[in-house]
């Protein structure tokens, strides 16, 4: 399984868009520093089609050592969650299905 990178995708912005390889990377920063900001200041980021990223607010609870069983205080944070669209999930599960005629 391969992983998408920077690099790919400032590749990707390069072959389709026709910037020059240093405007695409520049364009995929920028794109990734807005996306950033927002979800640090607590708004949702929504991309039509893909997906929202937003912030969610975990609360402090009694987790567990899994080596000695103790239990350990741990404590609130902020995670950051992905929630995928309708649209992406229908293409990866038809991505998933046999394909007719086979």
């Amino acid at each position: 399984m391969a992983t998408v990178t920077r690099a790919h995708l400032t590749e990707a912005v390069y072959e389709e868009v026709g910037l020059s390889r240093n405007e695409s990377a520049e364009l995929v920063e920028s794109v990734f520093g807005e996306i950033g900001k927002s979800l640090e200041s607590g708004e949702t980021v929504k991309i039509s089609s893909f997906g929202s990223f937003y912030v969610r607010e975990k609360g402090e609870r009694v987790g567990r050592n899994p080596k000695t069983g103790d239990e350990v205080p741990i404590l609130p944070r902020r995670v950051l969650v992905f929630r995928p669209s309708h649209v992406l999930k229908e293409r990866i599960n038809r991505s998933l299905s046999p394909k007719s005629g086979e």
